[in-house]
């Protein structure tokens, strides 16, 4: 096996999947988008898709992007792989295909409740992908990572980045919540062991790093990679919470809705990917933030 095509190889995770492989296999970039009735034609040993219609957080996106990019041209691909010599498909799904919001752990067995176009989208890529019959000799694989960061990208973490380095207080040490997130270098590592090991069985699984971190932690985490001392404020949650509903009524730049962002929890179980490759991932959760954080400075 020595051929892969990956969609999407020119955004976050395309760039680092491809420097990941690039020494063991031949890649092929893939540009795709959605066109009604299209047919892709395959010539590789693996699909990796990675295309596709990014979550809007500023809630701006045409809802019906979402269904042609992430679920449409998905059942294209998926199509065209079925019908072709190619042995393993890679489709990168993701945890809002199940929930929004997380209560507990979640884990492959919770029922898909999704909120979002985005969510909806990929679970009905999920699903159609789930109910096509696979010939002997393919694999596929639905991977549901949480929230990736690596260097170069500029996300949530960033934000929190600018705050410590300025100095500003983080005002919300009073709520206590956990989140699970995912290095890009774990990320790698799993779809490399998912292409090379024929052992692991066609399924859905979650990517997450080795454990959870309360936004606290991430704080302080970022002030050690500051030399700084990080500063948290624990103003009782019912006057934070006072704050925003009068956000709300104001528009101001804390509301309700941005406060449930900032301290929901979202903890996503990695226990059946591990189970199945046998390995631990290469990077710690502190290992990987750590990295991130670094890249910021740059």
């Amino acid at each position: 096996m020595d051929d892969i095509v990956i969609t999407g190889s020119t955004g976050f995770v395309g760039t680092n999947l491809w420097s990941c492989l690039k020494d063991k296999y031949a890649i092929q970039s893939l540009s795709v988008r959605y066109l009604p009735n299209q047919h892709f034609t395959i010539k590789a040993d693996v699909v990796v898709h990675l295309a596709g219609k990014a979550h809007d957080t500023k809630n701006v996106a045409n809802p019906s992007d979402y269904y042609e990019s992430n679920f449409e041209l998905t059942k294209q691909l998926f199509d065209a792989f079925l019908n072709s010599q190619a042995s393993v498909f890679i489709f990168m799904s993701t945890v809002k295909a199940v929930a929004d919001e997380v209560v507990g752990v979640l884990d492959e067995d919770a029922v898909s409740v999704p909120k979002s176009h985005y969510g909806i989208a990929k679970q009905q890529a999920e699903e159609y992908i789930l109910k096509q019959k696979l010939p002997e000799g393919k694999r596929v694989y639905i991977l549901r990572p949480c929230m990736i960061h690596g260097p170069g990208n500029k996300g949530n973490l960033n934000l929190l980045y600018k705050l410590v380095a300025k100095g500003i207080p983080w005002p919300l040490g009073a709520f206590d919540n956990k989140r699970s997130f995912l290095s890009i270098e774990n990320l790698c590592f799993v779809i490399s062991e998912l292409i090379e090991n024929e052992s692991i069985p066609s399924g859905v699984y979650q990517v997450a790093d080795d454990k959870p971190l309360s936004t606290n932690e991430l704080i302080q985490l970022l002030g050690l990679s500051l030399n700084k001392k990080s500063i948290i404020w624990n103003i009782p949650t019912y006057l934070i919470t006072g704050i925003a509903m009068l956000g709300d009524l104001l528009n101001l730049p804390l509301n309700s809705e941005r406060l449930q962002k900032l301290t929901e929890n979202y903890v996503v179980s990695n226990q059946k990917i591990i189970g199945v490759i046998g390995k631990s991932l290469p990077v710690s959760v502190e290992e990987g933030l750590m990295k991130t954080y670094q890249s910021f400075k740059k």
